[in-house]
């Protein structure tokens, strides 16, 4: 039976964690700071190899230690793999209907590179499916009854962790947020509960009076379960608390967020996107959809800089380009060594190359793409 971890935070644990707790208002105004991404993380360039095979679109899905996992970001079932140095190694493709199919790749692939199995969230079908590298099916398992992991990580070798993103049509949703489920089975090791008053979807019913549809969104850059190095940050937006998870079940609280959530109309969320030696990315999202911003969600990008104890908006340049190319801080968090990534799409960096404002490892990778390469993986990782 499943064991339910309950977080009690009693005064010893209060007092332990007042030092290093950390308060955000999201309706305050902060000084802007500049940084240059080189200064404060590692910069790789992987340029994916390009083939008639091995043609696709860049999203990058999991990377390990020898092999990155990337797909289109169309639903065509394709799973590209190549080594760290971008060569193609395999094209693999288990889309279908059948008991060993996915019927699409929703919300993320986890690879296991000590096992060498990769594990594909079906979230539509309630089912991740376990392949090994070569895309050879070896067993599958269904979310836990009335749960939709919305995102799955790598927990520890024998476990995921998991968040329950499901609701119904009526905005109904599931209290339990997080748990630990095991590789084998998807059995539940751990339901993680986070104190909360009552749960506040993200999810927004938008209505495009232009194109007469009314559709449900959530913002792009809601990310539950943020790797940390031996710790996770779990980000339930219905809390006024961000926690930090240890590998040993323990759970102690890391951000506060004010004004408390549900005084809030509409709600203000505060989410993370990764974190760094020094510098913790985040952003203040409101709950209302706005046609004129990217994602339809206005948001003001903050950063936490533990060296001055102080919160700041931020510009974030590449100091491998010449002219000021500015990097957006709120990709999907990555593991213990690489932070997160992004690809550089090639026409823009042959553009760049010809007008030679490129410089370094990145004016040498575009010196050998044309327009119709692959896109080039940019890994910001930890500095060593």
């Amino acid at each position: 039976s499943a064991t339910i971890l309950s977080v009690m935070i009693g005064c010893t644990e209060k007092q332990r964690s007042t030092d290093d707790l950390i308060t955000v208002d999201v309706t305050a105004g902060y000084s802007q700071k500049e940084l240059i991404l080189q200064d404060f993380l590692d910069v790789e360039y992987i340029p994916l190899e390009t083939t008639d095979e091995f043609l696709c679109q860049g999203f990058v899905r999991a990377i390990g230690k020898e092999i990155i996992v990337v797909t289109n970001y169309v639903n065509d079932g394709n799973i590209f793999i190549f080594d760290r140095s971008g060569k193609g190694l395999k094209k693999i493709n288990r889309k279908g209907q059948g008991g060993e199919e996915y019927t699409n790749i929703s919300r993320g692939i986890v690879l296991d590179e000590d096992c060498s199995e990769m594990f594909v969230n079906n979230r539509s079908a309630r089912r991740i499916l376990v392949y090994d590298l070569d895309g050879n099916f070896k067993r599958s398992f269904k979310h836990k009854e009335g749960a939709g992991y919305n995102y799955i990580y790598n927990f520890d070798r024998e476990n995921l962790i998991c968040y329950d993103g499901a609701y119904n049509n009526d905005g109904e949703a599931n209290e339990q947020s997080f748990m630990i489920i095991s590789k084998q089975d998807g059995s539940i090791t751990k339901e993680i509960h986070i104190p909360i008053e009552e749960k506040i979807l993200t999810a927004l019913i938008v209505k495009d009076e232009a194109k007469n549809m009314t559709y449900a969104s959530t913002p792009s850059t809601d990310y539950p379960i943020i790797p940390y190095f031996d710790k996770w940050i779990l980000v339930e937006p219905s809390s006024d608390t961000l926690y930090r998870y240890f590998s040993d079940h323990t759970m102690r609280p890391f951000i506060v967020r004010t004004p408390p959530i549900r005084s809030m109309e509409p709600e203000v969320f505060l989410f993370l996107s990764f974190l760094t030696d020094r510098y913790y990315f985040m952003e203040a999202i409101k709950k209302e959809w706005n046609f004129g911003t990217n994602d339809g969600y206005p948001r003001t990008n903050l950063m936490y800089d533990k060296q001055e104890k102080a919160i700041f908006k931020y510009t974030i340049y590449n100091d491998d380009y010449s002219s000021k190319m500015r990097v957006y801080m709120n990709s999907e968090p990555g593991d213990d060594e690489i932070v997160t990534w992004q690809p550089l799409q090639a026409p823009d960096l042959v553009e760049a190359y010809e007008k030679d404002q490129l410089k370094g490892r990145l004016k040498e990778v575009a010196s050998i793409l044309n327009e119709e390469s692959n896109p080039v993986i940019m890994l910001l990782k930890h500095k060593k």
